[in-house]
Parts: structure tokens; C-alpha cells; sequence
């Protein structure tokens, strides 16, 4: 078959209509999810995969930790279904923490893209869901088994209908059954659009599939961004940086970048890191790797296509078993506090060869809380998570942001949903004065939050929180941030498991401040 080839007119217009494509999905999934953080913060990624499992286009609605996790977790699903084995009407799930986004309440479901009998493409999605039973969002649980369902890769569908065994087994097993089936049918329609999209534009450009069009692009892409990497100066580049939980423990992240500029590669070795934790804050691989691309290559060239091709050339190397490494049975549902983490060491690195690039130290990880108890007349509720930033650092040439989520990109579900969702009652929600770093540009302004539950009856509260010892750090001589505090009717809380309150009881958020950059 002779290789389709593209003028720069037609391409520029093809894949802005397959960014346009993905956008759509995306959309719709948002519209038609269940789950308050998805449908409202946008904690979701969707993107578009050739026949080979590479990811070709993403969606710009999204959080980095899912969408490059999802890049790498459509390979693993074609490694147990292959591609020519699906059928029409086939859909495939799962929530493998170890081979997809690293907790099991992220969810991914892969709608293949069929076209005369032939599958063509895919659209993948993965969504943070409301709840798998278990443990719920938190710390807490002892091993992975106790933090929830765990779904291996399956087929959630099989030619256009339910496969009831699986169905069964989900909804069986979580709390909220409703829930959970409307945020996968979700899933599924938002990959039903997208593939709705693809077969039309196709049809219109007199294409049979992707694979050429999705070859150029992923090359093009790979090369811009080596491009970039040979721009640099080479060598070997060392940060470590330390976070502190709730409990009073601390967290060691070190990491060594390795510039090759010749070739045109980076590696990141996170040798020396902290081994696993006892808490469910320990990272698997992908998400590690995940945080760690978007990290470099917002300091390269944001401007290229995020895809199969620009990730690449940047390596990631982590030892087995350490907290940026998990394997079974190491609990991961609040990985994000150590994942999102990751970037702040990486500034550091590279603060030695990009100084006008990077940015001082942030809060890094939101903070995620979930509510639960029982209504007045008996009737319980749980929360989907909520979550709540602290201040950005500092760049070199202007302050850093507050109260804006960095790395996640996740927004704050309103207040408004929130108390809707559950009789919890806002008492304060403001910025937190004079939190921010000092410094030739200051660091971003944290912020605070109090909150009570509206019930007679004692309710429960998994906060996961972190910063409350160390501030994150300036740059150049710039100063630290603010901790933050967590409280309970004024008294500090320090543990990093699910906590049981009384009526009347009031929780005080005070988020971290921003570090600054410069002396001041």
C-alpha cells in the first residue's frame, strides 16, 4: 500500500481536526459524567491512539498524571487483548494501578474505532470515579487490596452490549452502583463520539485509516523535541528535595537528570529516592514517568504536540519497589501527594540549565478531602473528592499564581456542588495573606478554607494533606512559602488516616504559600 503523503496546508488542517476530535470527547464525557471532579474540575484525559497503541492527539481538558499514564496504559491493554482480536460493538476496561494511572478509583475504558471490520484506531479515557468501594480517597489502607476494586484488563462490552459478568462484579462491589454505571457509560459515549468524528473526517480527506497521517505527526513531534534537548548543555544535573506529610514523616525525592545533547535525549534517574511508604502515597511507574515528561517538556517546548513522538526521547529510570517505583501490594490511592511532588525537584535540576525557565518551588500536591456519614433521617452519603490548591512559584519574571492547582491542572470543585452533594456547610473560603515566598517576584498566595457537616450523627473525613512542616522553597535567594496547617476546632491534626468527627466539629485548611524567586 503506497504511503499517503501530506502538503503543510493539509496537514495543519488535519490535525487541528483531530485536536478538535479529541477536544469533542472530552467534552462529552465531561458533560455526561456522574462524578462532581470530572464533570466540574476536569479530572479526566482523553486522547486518540493509531492501531499500535501510540497516543497520536490528547485532549487539552485533562490532568498530566492521567494523560501521559493513559499513553502508556493502551499498550498494556493491547498486550492482553491485541488489536486484530476486537470486534465491532468491543469496549475494553480497567483499573490496574501497576499498568494504568496508579490508583484504583482512576478508571480507563479504550473504545476501539472500527472501519469495514478493521479496527482503525482508539479513544481512551481515563476518569477519577466517585468511588470502587474500599478504603475511599486517603492514606489509610494497608496494601492495595483494602483500597478498593480492582478491575483487570476485560471487556467491559462485547459486540454493542453489556458483558454482564463484569458489570455484575463492578457495581457489586461499590457503593454507589448508579454512580459508577452512568460515569462508564460516560466513558464509553464520549469514545463513541470521538470515533463518530474520526470516521467523518476521514470520509472527507479520502483517508482509509490514520497510520500515515499519525506517522508524520508523532515524527514530527519526536524531532522538534530533540531539536530542543540538543539546545541544551549536556551533562549530569543532581536535585533532591524532601516532603513532609501529615504525620511528621518526611519523603526524600533525589534525582539526576542526564542531558545527552548529541542525541538529542534526556534520562531521569530518580536513584536515592525514599523506598516505599506504609501509606497509600507510594507512585507507580507511570505516573511517575507521567509527571515527569510534563515537567521537562513544559521546560522545553510546550508548544509541541504532546504525544507518542515527543515523549520519546526523555527516559525514566527508578528503582524497583522505591516510593516513585510501587509494586504490588504497596497502597497508591493517594499517590498524586508524592507524584505531583516530583516536579519540584526536577526545577531544581534544571534550574542549573534553564534559570529563566523554571519557577520556585509550589505546594505541589492538592489537597483531596472526602466527606461521608449519614443524613438526618438515616439515609447515608459520601462525597466524590474535592480538593483545594496552595500557591505557585515564583518565575523569573513574574509572580507566582495563587491558589492555582501546579502540576494537575485540576480545578476546585465549586462550593456550591459540593454542599449540594452533601449537608456540608462552607464557612470561610478566602486567599491567605502574606503566604506567598519573598523575593524579586513573590511566590504565590496559598489559601484558606473551614468547612462543617450538618448532621447529628458523627461523620468521617479522609484529608490528605502535606506541606505542614517544610515551605516550599525560592530560587536564586528568593524565600520559602508558608507550611500549611491542617486543624480541627483549632488543634492540629497529624495522621494520615480517616478521621471521625462529631457534629459541630469545624476543619481549617490553611494551604501552603508559594516560594519566591530572586532575592527580594
Amino acid at each position: 500500500m503506497a504511503v499517503r503523503t501530506f502538503d503543510a496546508i493539509e496537514l495543519e488542517v488535519l490535525w487541528g481536526s483531530l485536536v478538535s476530535t479529541v477536544n469533542e470527547q472530552a467534552r462529552a464525557l465531561q458533560r455526561a459524567a456522574f462524578s462532581p471532579i470530572v464533570r466540574e474540575a476536569g479530572d479526566l484525559a482523553n486522547a486518540l491512539f493509531d492501531r499500535r497503541g501510540r497516543m497520536v492527539a490528547q485532549a487539552v481538558t485533562g490532568t498530566p498524571g492521567h494523560i501521559n499514564s493513559l499513553a502508556i496504559a493502551v499498550r498494556n491493554i493491547l498486550d492482553r487483548h491485541p488489536v486484530d482480536s476486537l470486534e465491532p460493538g468491543d469496549v475494553l476496561i480497567t483499573n490496574d494501578p501497576y499498568k494504568t494511572a496508579g490508583q484504583l478509583l482512576d478508571v480507563t475504558v479504550l473504545v476501539p474505532v472500527l472501519r469495514d471490520g478493521r479496527v482503525i484506531a482508539f479513544f481512551g479515557s481515563t476518569i477519577h470515579h466517585t468511588d470502587v468501594g474500599g478504603y475511599g480517597i486517603g492514606a489509610g489502607a494497608r496494601d492495595v487490596f483494602e483500597e478498593g476494586l480492582w478491575i483487570p484488563i476485560s471487556k467491559l462490552m462485547t459486540g454493542g452490549e453489556r458483558n454482564p459478568p463484569v458489570w455484575d462484579f463492578i457495581l457489586a462491589n461499590v457503593r454507589q452502583p448508579t454512580h459508577m454505571a452512568g460515569d462508564l457509560h460516560a466513558q464509553i459515549a464520549s469514545g463513541e463520539v470521538g470515533a463518530q468524528r474520526l470516521r467523518t473526517l476521514l470520509d472527507t480527506y479520502g483517508l482509509d485509516d490514520i497510520e500515515d497521517l499519525a506517522d508524520v505527526v508523532i515524527e514530527r513531534s519526536e524531532d522538534a523535541t530533540r531539536r530542543a534537548i540538543k539546545g541544551l548543555k549536556g551533562g549530569t544535573y543532581e536535585a533532591t528535595s524532601v516532603l513532609d506529610l501529615a504525620d511528621g514523616s518526611e519523603i526524600t525525592i533525589k534525582v539526576a537528570v542526564t542531558i545527552d545533547a548529541a542525541a538529542g535525549e534526556i534520562l531521569v534517574d530518580y536513584t536515592g529516592s525514599s523506598g516505599a511508604s506504609p501509606y497509600g502515597i507510594n507512585v507507580v511507574k507511570n505516573y511517575t514517568h507521567a509527571y515527569t515528561t510534563f515537567t521537562l517538556r513544559s521546560l522545553l517546548n510546550p508548544e509541541i504536540p504532546n504525544n507518542a513522538g515527543s515523549l520519546a526521547p526523555i527516559r525514566v529510570e527508578a528503582p524497583e519497589g522505591s516510593i516513585v517505583n510501587a509494586v504490588p501490594p504497596s497502597p497508591c490511592t493517594a499517590r498524586h501527594v508524592v507524584g505531583m511532588f516530583l516536579p519540584m525537584p526536577l526545577l531544581g535540576a534544571m534550574s542549573q540549565v534553564l534559570p529563566d525557565a523554571v519557577m520556585a518551588e509550589g505546594s505541589a500536591a492538592v489537597w483531596t478531602m472526602q466527606v461521608s456519614g449519614q443524613h438526618d433521617d438515616g439515609r447515608p452519603f459520601i462525597t466524590a473528592m474535592f480538593t483545594y490548591a496552595g500557591g505557585v512559584g515564583a518565575r523569573a519574571s513574574k509572580p507566582g499564581l495563587s491558589a492555582t492547582s501546579y502540576p494537575t491542572g485540576v480545578a476546585a470543585v465549586p462550593i456550591e456542588v459540593v454542599e449540594g452533594s452533601a449537608p456540608i456547610r462552607f464557612l470561610r473560603k478566602e486567599l491567605r495573606r502574606d503566604s506567598g515566598g519573598a523575593g524579586r517576584f513573590p511566590g504565590g498566595l496559598g489559601q484558606t478554607i473551614e468547612f462543617t457537616v450538618d448532621t447529628k450523627a458523627p461523620w468521617t473525613l479522609n484529608a490528605v494533606t502535606s506541606r505542614l512542616a517544610r515551605g516550599p522553597r525560592g530560587v536564586f535567594g528568593g524565600g520559602p512559602g508558608a507550611t500549611g496547617r491542617f486543624l480541627v476546632n483549632g488543634e492540629p491534626v497529624r495522621t494520615q488516616a480517616r478521621i471521625t468527627l462529631q457534629p459541630g466539629d469545624v476543619v481549617r485548611l490553611e494551604l501552603p504559600g508559594g516560594g519566591g524567586y530572586g532575592a527580594p
